[in-house]
């Protein structure tokens, strides 16, 4: 499929517009090869640096953005940031592409505004369900991931800093960020404080508002640095 227009339609049920940035040729179309056979999806362009691949995620608003964490000129962390940043680009959802996992670069893309990251030697299966996922706005962040994520920033060498003042938080709200931070799913969190999932997914939206985070994934960064969540929690 070409690209056409502006304006990402992914989150209302419409295609899926999706920007490709990677300094790897082969990566890019092996990736474009795949999203290109899905007909609810379509790539709008591709970047092989990250000023490269702001400059097009201001010019196309995509849906998705498919972003390598290690580039030349601009790396992943600083095109998340820029994105994230932009006040006309609050609908794009940034998803990390790295080959090692989960490193100290993917917890740093997390904090800028990534609502998740994929290894690049995913199933294309999961790979197409994840830009499903991400173009719904839910953080690619399963359970185990959030659990493994807060581990191995709990190992990370060097001060914290400092995070959101939780105070702007309501009792139960603080409950479900909570327990979001501890890697369950609004449904867990429902069975937990005993509410219905729509409350719980209700408690966890507006905490996402009062905190000023993108998704749940910077939910859950906010979460740790504030000192809500420790190492025996998780």
């Amino acid at each position: 499929m070409g690209a056409s227009g502006t304006g990402g339609t992914g989150g209302t049920g419409g295609v899926i517009r999706v920007l490709l940035v990677d300094d790897q040729p082969l990566i890019r179309s092996g990736f474009r090869a795949l999203l290109d056979l899905e007909d609810d999806i379509e790539v709008v362009a591709e970047a092989s640096d990250g000023e490269e691949g702001f400059a097009l995620a201001v010019e196309h608003r995509p849906d998705v953005a498919l972003v390598d964490i290690q580039m030349p000129v601009v790396d992943g962390i600083e095109a998340t940031r820029r994105i994230a940043a932009h006040p006309e680009l609050t609908a794009v959802h940034v998803v990390i592409l790295t080959n090692y996992g989960l490193d100290s670069y993917v917890f740093d893309a997390l904090r800028a505004g990534a609502a998740g990251f994929l290894v690049k030697d995913i199933v294309p299966e999961d790979f197409l369900h994840s830009v499903r996922v991400a173009a719904r706005g839910d953080a690619l962040l399963a359970p185990s991931i959030t659990r493994k994520l807060i581990n191995r920033y709990v190992d990370r060498p060097g001060p914290r800093p400092g995070g959101a003042s939780l105070d702007v938080l309501t009792s139960r709200e603080r409950e479900a960020v909570t327990l979001v931070a501890q890697g369950l799913s609004n449904d867990e969190i429902a069975d937990r404080m005993v509410i219905s999932p729509l409350t719980a997914k209700t408690h966890v939206n507006r905490s996402m508002t009062k905190l000023g985070a993108r998704d749940r994934a910077q939910l859950v960064v906010l979460a740790y640095e504030s000192g809500l969540v420790t190492p025996g929690d998780a």
